[in-house]
């Protein structure tokens, strides 16, 4: 597209970025669910005609399924298009409560482009409020099924349709209010591009279009893949329970191929899921492999921008449709983890396709020396429900984030939340609406995985009942940890304890539905750290004392994971050097000499029949 005017790509692309914001911040202002109003688990897309992302700040669903069912003639000015049925979304939707609204772009009467949105709601009906029941084993148990529909004609509401999602929803109020939020924002957000068809004609934009995407692609391949050697390599992780059976290894596997310039296909990146475990009777399953992975491929892109040569320059690239001709996918027959067979449960799908993240991520690491991240874990669902003081039901659902992965360069983050600009629930909120107390929100302590780069921290949080109500989680990370790499240890796993230090204490499984717990009981909930990059004997004793004066880091954690013993007071703490340098060369001394390249940290072994490490750990 050399004949574009790079100045109007720039406009273009900009214009892009500022209707999704607006349509973002549309949704935000308007929507009634403490999910998408103010934990923000919501996102928005601009697509164009041939159905192509033409935004990157963050994924979205796809608008495959709706032109697949209706036919670009068929649409109208004013429709909105629904849908939330994941085995007719073409991979785009990953379990029911993902509601998503499509409207069409029109120019001189044709449609154009498309603006869509999609976000995680309250309750969609099912076996219980919140509709992710942690035991399902089908998927007519998790909610109300809507293949793609025609939610607004024209401009009017489709009133039928609306009764029967929010009869069958336990939060009707919310549900309707948001669900107008979100109609109403990509209408918006269609009248916004159509102005951007008629001020440059069709013609010209989608030129613009054509050179957005062509540009993402020419950028990773010439920054991105060129990183990679050519050749094979494998890897794998686990989720490790499905809410069904007993724990084990559901196994993920990726054999990552990265070709030469003379291969007939190209340059490109084949990602092979052969070897991925067969589906789950439990909700983790996820529907992987329609449309030939173009979902995924979109989801999983963003690792590979860990690869840019600076972290400055890795908050630039986008992920577009621009990324999809690099990446090829090649899926085992149906029936695994990321094939399933309807109706296979998938409420809990982000077991799979969040460890997925971790296997790309890994298998890269493999492949560049270790240069990409330790493991993230960085989304759980969490939650309470039950009557407050009048008598009136309540849900109150929460997405909360973790530490992310020591980087070859930096520490990881603390407490990060997958979906942009999403966040916890601010505790003023939750307590003026909901019957309980916030005491803490704050971080783990040493959850963070040891290394010269110390993994990011997760949450703790405490929650006091004021009345009897019941809690529920869908997690994961309870029993395997967030990895580390290169000599970087594994993070903190996961953990819930209702009544610590109380004669009632008891540990909750990560995947409940309704753990009963007492008015006065506190809930504590630790979430997982990331993992350490790089031996964590040699982080540098002013770290530590940092980590420790900033309490991420305890004394003892400071002398058990990095062999550093701190003195002095809390606020003014010091290093022994002589005494940790006597306790560095002990445990250096200790070692065998043939560490994996992964720490998958001490719950594996209980997964694995005593084994510390997967054969693929080593490089």
């Amino acid at each position: 597209m050399s004949d574009v005017d790079p100045v109007l790509v720039e406009i273009v692309e900009g214009y892009l970025a500022s209707v999704e914001m607006e349509v973002e911040t549309a949704i935000g202002r308007t929507s009634r669910s403490p999910m998408i109003r103010d934990a923000h688990d919501y996102r928005a897309g601009i697509h164009d005609r041939k159905l192509r992302k033409l935004t990157g700040r963050s994924y979205s669903a796809l608008v495959h399924p709706v032109a697949r069912d209706y036919p670009l003639e068929t649409m109208r000015p004013g429709d909105v298009f629904f849908h939330n049925d994941v085995y007719l979304s073409e991979g785009g939707i990953g379990h029911l409560p993902d509601l998503c609204v499509t409207a069409p772009v029109f120019h001189d009467g044709e449609v154009v482009a498309f603006v869509q949105a999609f976000g995680h709601h309250d309750d969609i009906g099912g076996a219980v409020p919140g509709s992710m029941p942690s035991q399902a084993t089908s998927v007519f148990e998790e909610g109300l099924m809507v293949p793609p529909i025609r939610l607004w004609d024209q401009g009017v509401p489709n009133e039928a349709a609306l009764k029967i999602m929010t009869r069958n929803s336990r939060m009707p109020d919310s549900l309707a209010a948001d669900l107008d939020a979100e109609c109403s924002a990509c209408l918006m957000g269609a009248r916004r591009m159509a102005e951007l068809f008629d001020r440059y004609g069709r013609e010209t934009v989608e030129a613009c279009f054509d050179a957005v995407l062509d540009k993402t692609t020419a950028t990773f391949r010439r920054e991105i893949l060129a990183k990679i050697p050519v050749g094979e390599y494998v890897w794998e992780d686990y989720a490790e329970h499905d809410g069904v059976d007993e724990p084990r290894l559901h196994t993920q596997r990726i054999t990552l191929t990265r070709t030469a310039a003379e291969d007939p296909g190209g340059e490109r990146l084949v990602l092979d899921f052969h070897g991925t475990a067969p589906q789950a009777k439990g909700p983790i399953n996820h529907c992987g492999d329609y449309a030939d992975g173009n979902f995924l491929k979109k989801w999983l892109a963003p690792i590979l921008r860990n690869l840019a040569d600076t972290p400055e320059r890795m908050a630039e690239l986008d992920v577009n449709e621009g990324v999809v001709p690099l990446i090829e996918m090649r899926f085992p027959p149906k029936g695994t983890l990321l094939t399933p067979e309807f109706p296979a449960p998938t409420n809990a799908r982000t077991f799979v396709i969040l460890r997925l993240l971790g296997v790309l991520a890994g298998v890269l690491a493999k492949a560049v020396d270790g240069r990409m991240p330790a493991d993230q874990e960085t989304i759980r669902y969490t939650g309470v429900y039950g009557t407050d003081p009048d008598g009136a039901p309540y849900l109150m659902r929460e997405v909360l984030g973790g530490g992310s992965g020591g980087r070859y360069y930096a520490d990881g983050e603390d407490t990060i939340h997958v979906v942009p600009d999403s966040r916890n629930l601010p505790s003023e909120f939750s307590e003026a609406r909901f019957p309980f107390v916030v005491e803490r929100l704050g971080l783990s302590v040493d959850s963070g995985g040891a290394g010269r780069y110390r993994g990011g921290l997760g949450y703790e949080k405490h929650i006091r009942m004021l009345e009897d109500a019941h809690f529920m989680s869908i997690a994961d990370r309870s029993i395997l940890a967030c990895w580390g790499v290169k000599g970087g240890k594994a993070g903190k796993p996961f953990e819930v304890t209702i009544d610590p230090g109380g004669p009632r204490e008891r540990l909750v499984d990560a995947l409940a539905d309704a753990e009963p717990v007492r008015a006065g009981e506190v809930i504590r909930i630790r979430t997982t750290g990331g993992g350490g990059w790089g031996d964590p004997l040699t982080r540098p004793y002013d770290e530590v004392a940092r980590d420790v004066l900033w309490g991420k880091v305890s004394r003892e954690g400071a002398r058990a994971d990095y062999g550093v013993e701190v003195t002095g007071p809390a606020d003014a703490p010091e290093v022994d050097t002589a005494a940790s340098d006597a306790l560095r060369e002990e445990r250096r001394s200790a070692r065998t000499g043939d560490e994996p390249f992964f720490d998958r940290g001490p719950g594996y072994a209980t997964l694995a029949a005593g084994a510390t490490a997967a054969e693929v750990d080593w490089l």
